[in-house]
């Protein structure tokens, strides 16, 4: 089993190594309007604090829910396989993205804050004994146009869809009874829903230096719920690439209230463009 610091140490080798391959690679320009493709893939390391809400049904058959939330220092520790990258291709003014993310991690500390049951919200006493499970897959496809183009900024337009499969459960052992809510049990949910996607991109540009400022934002839905999920940061333009340091959230909200979902953190990437 992969101890924690072990784990940490792997996450910063993986991060040293991808700026370093990068700083090999050549100097070179770009010209969007010069008629040929032009492609940028961009592996990344996010690490958000999730914070979510899961139904749960006890044996009484009564019903109501469990907010949680667990954050790096936890889950880390129990993390069993991450990839996260980004791609795009352009011609001219013409683009098309993807984003992927996978985590899989379990059996970490999990802090369950409150629960909602027929008595209402109630603050739980100490969680002794929680822990919690997440295997999520987190697709973003999509195409769209670059409205603007200048040199002290850019804005593409876009539309597209977003996946989201999700297995997630979470268990707890409190000191003491929570009114009719048990001492000690167990939720789980599984997700697996598609929802169109519309938004915006691009970067906002210091002057003459190499420092810029990234920007992303969009909003969908699906059947059953609605989505959002937003990206501000700075960056630092080399002859290969981008280094680029943000902060981003990814919301979900379930419309019958079976699962609420938020991803928030820091995100560390390198963009190689060709």
């Amino acid at each position: 089993m992969i101890c924690a610091a072990e784990m940490r140490s792997r996450l910063a080798a993986f991060v040293i190594a991808t700026i370093a391959v990068a700083g090999a690679s050549p100097a070179r320009g770009e010209d969007r309007d010069d008629g040929n493709w032009h492609f940028i893939i961009t592996p990344y390391l996010w690490l958000p604090d999730i914070n979510g809400t899961l139904n749960y049904t006890n044996a009484a058959g009564t019903g109501g829910t469990i907010s949680t939330e667990a954050k790096p220092n936890n889950y880390l520790q129990s993390l069993d396989f991450a990839a996260m990258f980004a791609a795009e291709a352009r011609k001219d003014r013409w683009l098309a993205f993807s984003d992927y993310m996978y985590l899989h991690f379990g059996g970490h500390d999990a802090v369950v804050k409150s629960v909602t049951g027929p008595l209402g919200i109630v603050q739980v006493p100490v969680n002794i004994g929680g822990a919690a499970s997440v295997i999520a897959n987190v697709w973003t496809v999509a195409g769209g146009y670059n409205l603007v183009h200048a040199p002290a900024a850019s804005l593409d337009l876009f539309g597209g869809a977003r996946l989201l499969n999700l297995r997630s459960s979470v268990s707890w052992d409190f000191a003491g009874p929570v009114g009719v809510f048990a001492k000690s049990g167990n939720a789980s949910q599984n997700t697996n829903d598609w929802d169109g996607v519309v938004g915006a991109k691009g970067e906002v540009r210091f002057g003459e230096s190499k420092w810029f400022m990234p920007y992303y934002v969009d909003i969908g839905t699906g059947s059953n719920n609605w989505t959002w999920q937003a990206l501000l940061g700075v960056g630092y333009r080399m002859g290969w690439g981008d280094v680029v340091l943000t902060v981003r959230t990814l919301s979900y909200d379930f419309n019958n209230d079976r699962l609420d979902l938020r991803f928030t953190g820091p995100a560390i990437g390198a963009s190689f463009r060709f």
